[in-house]
């Protein structure tokens, strides 16, 4: 998709705004990938609204046509379980909205904080613990120097990652303009950009974005969310891999059906090491409203981690770990 151009506030709605391009009717995504429509799994139109589907046609060419169980359909492919009403799931699972100091700044943890740059995204993974965040008005949208004021009145800030939505999705332009902004703040050290795009859709790491990152003058580090190595290709292997001179790091999450399984995560280790890219966490779930049936529970978590301890290196052995809304920090689970 080509970037979002401005940072212009999402429609009254809690939902990111939808692109121009891509599949975002469940029919389409049917008909494009030969996999016949079951009614009693899909959601009906108006059952996500509030999250509509959404997926770039550079991800759905990776799907296997009439794999109706294809671990990347079933990231994208809204079904008739996210209407079920699980006890312990919740709109805000990681407390986000508690965490908000104004001006599209979260303020968690010490020392860092997270700008939520936009509401957009190039693709609606259906586990996503902000499928029903309201962004409108706790974006950085017309909030850009309050922000950067706020950072600079702290000095003991020496990070900020910038999230969303995904920031990759405003134009370079944009972009370019509020990291130079934030390099300017002397205390700031390092700048982390939590982004699916090089994966989601690769044409995004474009001439003009390569060359601008590679003239940084602080510390840049990229925090990819890759679940399956099927998801890096050769397109996406190599938008990945043009981007080795920052410090790149992967965030997965442990998916029921996708990638519960220890021969998947050990290709994905490898797979992610092959392009530049260190295994960072493995979380689990976010228990986050209508993501329930993703849910892989916490001991059936650390025996996958055990065996792919034991068949991989330390550097390729992801933390296994759970965010929890209020804690000083994340919960690192020993297996």
């Amino acid at each position: 998709m080509p970037p979002d151009d401005s940072y212009t506030s999402p429609p009254h709605t809690s939902q990111p705004p939808r692109p121009a391009s891509g599949i975002t009717r469940a029919a389409d995504l049917y008909r494009a990938l030969g996999v016949p429509a079951r009614a009693a799994d899909a959601l009906a139109p108006q059952d996500c609204a509030e999250f509509p589907l959404k997926a770039p046609r550079a991800w759905v060419a990776r799907i296997r046509p009439g794999d109706a169980a294809d671990p990347l359909l079933r990231q994208v492919l809204p079904v008739a379980a996210e209407s079920a009403q699980t006890p312990g799931f919740g709109a805000d699972a990681v407390g986000d909205l508690a965490a908000g100091a104004g001006n599209g700044i979260l303020h968690k943890y010490r020392h860092r904080v997270l700008l939520m740059v936009t509401g957009a995204c190039a693709i609606h993974c259906r586990y996503c613990f902000r499928r029903h965040f309201p962004y409108r008005g706790h974006t950085l949208a017309g909030r850009l120097d309050a922000a950067v004021d706020y950072i600079a009145a702290r000095p003991d800030i020496d990070e900020v990652i910038l999230s969303g939505g995904d920031p990759l999705t405003l134009a370079n332009r944009k972009l370019f303009d509020l990291c130079e902004r934030l390099e300017a703040v002397a205390h700031v050290a390092r700048i982390r950009i939590h982004t699916r795009l090089p994966v989601a859709d690769p044409a995004r790491i474009n001439a003009e974005w390569l060359a601008w990152s590679r003239r940084r003058p602080k510390p840049y580090l990229m925090v990819l969310h890759i679940n399956h190595p099927a998801e890096l290709d050769c397109d996406a292997g190599r938008a990945v891999a043009a981007m080795r001179h920052w410090t790149l790091l992967n965030q997965a999450v442990l998916l029921k059906g996708v990638n519960d399984d220890a021969d998947t995560l050990v290709r994905l280790s490898r797979r992610c090491f092959e392009v530049g890219v260190l295994p960072y966490y493995l979380h689990l779930l976010d228990r986050v409203r209508g993501a329930a049936h993703f849910e892989v529970d916490e001991a059936a978590a650390r025996r996958l981690m055990r065996e792919v301890a034991a068949r991989l290196p330390g550097y390729l052995v992801p933390k296994l770990a759970r965010e929890t809304a209020g804690a000083a920090a994340k919960d690192l689970i020993a297996y």
